[in-house]
């Protein structure tokens, strides 16, 4: 079987129109990631994720970004509304339980309607800066509190036939303006890096799956974000120690300059594996596609090892969860 195309797209609508299915034929990318916009009830997004996959002639992966609070694809009345993590994790009476049940019962329904990646843990510490785009949907402030509370997301999802993606590699707390406009950019030198950043990510490097940060750390790269930049890639891979198969934050987020094409050839010129586009619009997919080419012998290599943790779901009693997370949280 040949390569894939070293893309992971999204689509415009809650059906696949026929240009798009033809278009993905032809393109064959990795897998596909879902938005609100894709989503209205639970047959219409199974009828979806099986038209996608029909579309390429295998069981391509499909992604979603469902962490509960604000970014929550699948929503009521369908779904259940989750809290913010950092609110759960402050609420509850045992947060490491309840934060594995929460996910233990996300990936339940999302295993449902035919998704099997979930973006997230996200493994980003709080900090006094943090964005507000991004405070609430942390974990907390320590390197204990956010490794454990990643580790068990990573592991519910897994129990759930969910394959989790590390994210944002090596570090986003510092942020402190929202990428999808501009690009952040941290100053912090080399050793706090190392200490405070990164230490999670190394904590957590044999997740099979990870997401860039769009963010520049001048001590290591001072002109670009570590999605484009071989310096911070190289930094990820050796000194982070994370080998698994990486995949930018959306591309199209403004954070990055250039042209499409032209953030998609540096993105896999640094060493990503693959580049995220999401916004469904299929000129810029064309673009993205062309750019990205496809998959290299090492991406297909990670591909295949972060694959090869699907499963289906263990048998869970979603009723007494659902029971046991209301009373954490009571």
């Amino acid at each position: 079987m040949s390569a894939s195309n070293a893309t992971i797209l999204g689509t415009s609508g809650p059906r696949l129109t026929a240009r798009e299915a033809a278009f993905f034929r032809d393109a064959d990318p990795w897998g596909f990631i879902l938005f609100a916009r894709n989503v209205d009830n639970p047959d219409q997004l199974r009828a979806l994720t099986s038209d996608l996959r029909q579309a390429v002639g295998r069981e391509a992966p499909i992604l979603v970004d469902q962490e509960g609070g604000r970014v929550q694809r699948l929503r009521s009345p369908h779904w259940r509304e989750y809290l913010p993590a950092l609110t759960q994790m402050a609420r509850a009476s045992d947060p490491l339980r309840a934060h594995w049940v929460r996910n233990r019962l996300i990936a339940q329904e999302l295993h449902d309607v035919g998704i099997d990646v979930n973006c997230a843990p996200l493994a980003d510490l709080v900090e006094a800066e943090t964005h507000p785009v991004l405070r609430n949907r942390l974990s907390g402030q320590t390197l204990e509190e956010v490794t454990s509370a990643a580790r068990v997301c990573a592991e519910a999802f897994l129990a759930g036939g969910v394959l989790p993606v590390l994210k944002h590699i090596p570090g986003y707390g510092r942020a402190s303006v929202d990428s999808h406009k501009s690009l952040p950019r941290v100053h912090a030198p080399r050793e706090d890096l190392d200490a405070r950043d990164f230490a999670p990510f190394v904590a957590l490097n044999d997740i099979r799956m990870g997401m860039t940060a769009h963010i520049v750390f001048s001590d290591i790269d001072p002109v670009a974000p570590a999605t484009t930049s071989a310096r911070m890639m190289e930094v990820i891979r050796k000194d982070i120690g994370f080998d698994g198969l990486m995949m930018t934050d959306d591309i199209s987020m403004e954070a990055l300059s250039g042209s499409v094409a032209e953030r998609s050839t540096a993105a896999i010129a640094a060493g990503c594996d693959l580049v995220l586009h999401c916004n469904g619009e299929l000129d810029e997919m064309e673009t993205a596609v062309a750019a990205a080419g496809k998959m290299g012998v090492l991406a297909q290599a990670r591909a295949a090892s972060a694959l090869a943790q699907r499963q289906p779901p263990v048998d869970v009693d979603t009723a007494a969860l659902t029971a046991e997370l209301e009373a954490l949280l009571s």
